[in-house]
């Protein structure tokens, strides 16, 4: 792979938006959420803020893929599939529904390396989101960039199986409908989740993948179902394995202490999310 595309590191991109009363209404009914009807003012749950601070690129600027064509703040990696691979988080303030936020981004790091899938490269990202309160989010997103599907290629090693025990439980039936809601609620034009053809056909995949970010989100969602008294103070969460559309999935979680262990079990009992949630 040509470039090790360090001189990207340090980038830095800045977005505002309006933490909105609509997206956050159009997330809780998708999520089939508990809490009430969302008014200006109460905090915006966890991890809901990934329903703002969209990009717009105009189509003439979106790849083949849907996602938005990279060599402007992302660096040109030369492989076609992108993952969102896992996420470290902080929660410092709340972000009020219809308060002003910002977002500044900036480019950690770029590796790259070869796995027994073949090439990799792995992009870290940081972002501070401000409100009203001052700093109110830190976290890392990890994206994992790998080389197209090839025909006849030996099947990547098998998924750990998840844990057999979960006091928390919730099974998902992640229909088209589902997938097609929280891309648009986050603008998310990759096709990979509502181009059904385009997955399967052009990426190679069994079915639609559900989104990285809507299965974590669903393990914050558990704990914040099971431990309703408790603030969240920090999640971090690693992708296993996809899950697809083809069949009911469960999310899991078990308490200890100031913490829970989450994870996302698939269709066979697979491992495909595990993460952490710390309680304040």
């Amino acid at each position: 792979m040509s470039g090790d595309f360090q001189d990207w590191i340090g980038r830095e991109r800045l977005a505002e938006d309006r933490i909105d009363l609509n997206r956050a209404e159009g997330l809780r009914v998708t999520l089939e959420s508990p809490d009430p009807a969302f008014a200006e003012g109460r905090p915006l749950p966890e991890l809901w803020h990934w329903a703002y601070f969209w990009e717009f690129p105009p189509l003439s600027g979106v790849g083949p893929d849907g996602h938005a064509a990279r060599g402007e703040f992302l660096p040109p990696l030369p492989l076609p599939r992108r993952m969102w691979a896992g996420s470290r988080l902080t929660w410092h303030a709340p972000l009020p529904v219809g308060a002003a936020a910002r977002r500044t981004s900036t480019i950690l790091k770029v590796e790259q390396k070869t796995g027994r899938s073949g090439r990799l490269a792995f992009v870290t990202v940081g972002h501070r989101i401000e409100g009203p309160g001052g700093l109110a989010i830190e976290e890392e997103h990890d994206i994992v960039y790998r080389e197209a599907a090839q025909p006849g290629a030996p099947p990547a090693a098998g998924p750990a199986p998840a844990p057999a025990e979960a006091p928390w439980r919730r099974e998902i039936r992640p229909t088209p409908v589902l997938l097609f809601r929280y891309s648009a609620l986050t603008f998310n034009g990759h096709r990979i989740h509502y181009d059904q053809p385009y997955a399967t056909g052009v990426e190679g995949y069994p079915g639609l993948i559900v989104h990285g970010p809507l299965l974590a989100t669903l393990m914050v969602d558990l704990a914040r179902r099971e431990a309703p008294g408790r603030r969240i103070a920090g999640f971090a969460f690693r992708a296993r394995s996809p899950i697809f559309d083809t069949a009911p999935f469960a999310v899991c979680g078990a308490p200890s202490g100031d913490a829970a262990a989450v994870w996302v079990a698939g269709p066979q009992g697979e491992l495909a999310m595990q993460g952490e949630v710390t309680f304040g």
